[in-house]
């Protein structure tokens, strides 16, 4: 089973591009491969960039 995710209403979790969960002893961060901004304040609500992923 995975661990919860931070920030369970942010887009990021279903995004196409996908994000990468960067974690330190105290926070976990999420990395958008696609702003120029990596780190976007959480929890990301509206996107320009974001495209659901496909469905399995």
């Amino acid at each position: 089973m995975d661990p919860p995710r931070p920030f369970p209403e942010s887009l990021c979790h279903r995004c196409a591009a996908p994000p990468r969960y960067v974690r330190s002893a105290s926070s976990t961060f999420i990395l958008c491969p696609l702003l120029p901004d990596k780190y976007p304040p959480q929890p990301v609500l509206r996107c320009p960039l974001f495209r659901p992923r496909p469905k399995p």
